[in-house]
């Protein structure tokens, strides 16, 4: 691979997307692969999506961590940017009492 090619960039699916997709093979009956290939999509991306999508039957172990899905996940990304955001803010507002307090001496 020549190093000016670029990498293949992964599409970016609306969360709205997924869970429609996920529902034509949870709730439409299609298969995994007429619901890839009639959407144009991966079969393994729209496999996450149905098993993240999927709601965790009884008989399931209750050791297994439950899994997220993907409204929550899309949560989780957004609140976990948020948090590493006002961390730095709050960094910076101590760096910047550090000097005030030094000034007003």
């Amino acid at each position: 691979m020549k190093t000016n090619e670029k990498k293949h960039k992964r599409p970016k699916y609306s969360l709205e997307f997924k869970q429609d997709a996920a529902q034509l093979v949870l709730e439409k009956g299609y298969s995994l692969n007429q619901a890839a290939d009639h959407l144009g999509i991966s079969l393994s991306a729209l496999g996450r999506w149905v098993r993240a999508e999927r709601k965790p039957s009884g008989n399931e172990s209750a050791t297994k961590k439950p899994g997220l899905n993907l409204g929550d996940h899309d949560e989780l990304i957004r609140l976990r940017k948020e948090i590493e955001q006002l961390r730095m803010e709050r960094e910076i507002l101590k760096k910047a009492a550090v000097f005030f307090a030094k000034e007003a001496e």
